[in-house]
C-alpha cells in the first residue's frame, strides 16, 4: 500500500520560499517518478514537477523553472519542492503524487500529466499574497 503524506504548505508574502515535503511509505521502486502537483480553485489539476527516481531526470512546468527545485531523500523516503520567488499565482493546492506499474514505462510517463500517475496524496495548502 502505497502512501503519501505531504507537509509544509503556508500562507507567505510574494517574493517568499517554501519547501513542501512528501513522505512516503510503500514505495521505494527505483525506476519509479514522482511529481507535484497544484490545483486552484476552478482550474484543473497542473503539473508543476516531477522526477525520475532511476536515474534524477527532472521535469518543470514553464510556469516554475528557475524558481522550483523538485528532489529526493531516497533514504528518508521523502520527496521535496523548494520553491522561491513566490507569486500570487503559484496560490493553490500542491500535491505529491507518484506513477505505479509498470515501471518499465515510468520514464516516459515521467511529465506533469496527471492520468500518468497512480497514487496521490491528501495536498497542502500554499497561499501568496501580494
Amino acid at each position: 500500500q502505497v502512501q503519501l503524506v505531504e507537509s509544509g504548505g503556508d500562507s507567505v508574502q510574494a517574493g517568499g520560499s517554501l519547501r513542501l515535503s512528501c513522505a512516503g511509505s510503500g514505495y521505494t521502486y527505483r525506476s519509479g517518478c514522482l511529481g507535484w502537483f497544484r490545483q486552484a480553485p476552478g482550474k484543473e489539476r497542473e503539473g508543476v514537477a516531477s522526477i525520475y527516481t532511476g536515474g534524477g531526470s527532472t521535469y518543470y512546468a514553464d510556469s516554475v523553472k528557475g524558481r522550483f527545485t523538485i528532489s529526493q531523500d531516497n533514504a528518508k523516503n521523502t520527496l521535496y519542492l523548494q520553491m522561491n520567488s513566490l507569486k500570487p499565482e503559484d496560490t493553490a493546492m500542491y500535491y505529491c503524487a507518484a506513477v505505479g506499474p509498470p515501471y518499465y514505462s515510468a520514464y516516459d510517463r515521467c511529465q506533469g500529466r496527471a492520468y500518468d500517475y497512480d497514487y496521490w496524496g491528501q495536498g497542502t495548502q500554499v497561499t501568496v499574497s501580494s
